[in-house]
């Protein structure tokens, strides 16, 4: 059985986040997933933990940005210390930054490994969280999330499986192509054509058009840890948290 997660970026419109960490241990969760802007120094990840535990939950992963790792290292290994984390993921590249070859995505997977060793000799699991961008093909059929691994040899991958199915390829390719390379999966749906639009076109999990029965099976067979529930834009979190977990749920009590 995985660990269940909720990533707290899918609250982050609806009030103070000890409301939302209220609402997310009455709806059953017991553990969550941050996200830097709810850290930035020692004193407000303190808060955070604190806030964290005084609700019933623990936040074993979560997302720093690359600037971050580069700049102030000492200071995310300190944060992570005190946060209790097991996991960290580097969750993005703005668009005009990507790399436009194969040979630049390695570049820059060996540029997150660097930026994120401090946290790996520390004994965190780190790696990379993708988006729909890294499933641009180049020469040969390689996507630039294969180049990324292969530069970063070392990276572990937090699969962000309907962001793949949004770049048009197949999660379970990927789930079986990196099975030993799996850390952390993100689970999402997506809603079907013309549904959702104040949404982004997301649905809650279970109620969207993803077949989660056979990505179910292909999780089950990688060295994945976590699973965690995330919907970019919902209008209501509290829905989102309550239908997506008693979906996970359905899935992994089978």
């Amino acid at each position: 059985m995985p660990i269940i997660s909720y990533q707290l970026y899918s609250s982050r419109n609806f009030g103070p986040i000890s409301k939302s960490l209220q609402m997310l241990s009455q709806a059953g969760y017991k553990n969550v997933e941050g996200y830097g802007a709810l850290f930035t120094d020692v004193e407000s990840a303190a808060a955070l933990k604190k806030d964290i535990e005084a609700n019933g939950l623990k936040m074993p992963t979560a997302h720093m940005g690359l600037a971050n790792l580069e700049e102030s290292p000492e200071k995310c290994v300190e944060m992570a210390k005190i946060l209790g984390l097991e996991a960290v993921f580097i969750p993005h590249i703005e668009a005009d930054l990507r790399p436009s070859d194969l040979e630049g995505w390695r570049a820059f997977g060996k540029r997150v490994q660097t930026a994120l060793a401090p946290l790996t000799d520390a004994g965190l699991t780190t790696g990379w969280h993708n988006h729909d961008f890294e499933m641009k093909e180049y020469e040969g059929g390689a996507t630039a999330l294969d180049a990324l691994l292969e530069g970063g040899a070392d990276l572990k991958v937090e699969l962000d499986l309907a962001w793949v199915i949004k770049g048009g390829k197949d999660p379970i390719s990927f789930l079986e192509k990196y099975s030993d390379r799996i850390a952390a999966v993100h689970i999402k749906d997506i809603a079907q054509e013309g549904k959702c639009a104040d949404e982004d076109g997301w649905a809650d999990v279970g109620h969207g058009t993803v077949d989660w029965y056979p990505i179910y099976d292909a999780i089950n067979k990688t060295s994945n840890t976590y699973v965690i529930a995330e919907h970019d834009n919902p209008n209501d979190d509290a829905r989102f948290a309550k239908r997506s977990i008693a979906t996970i749920n359905l899935l992994w009590k089978a």
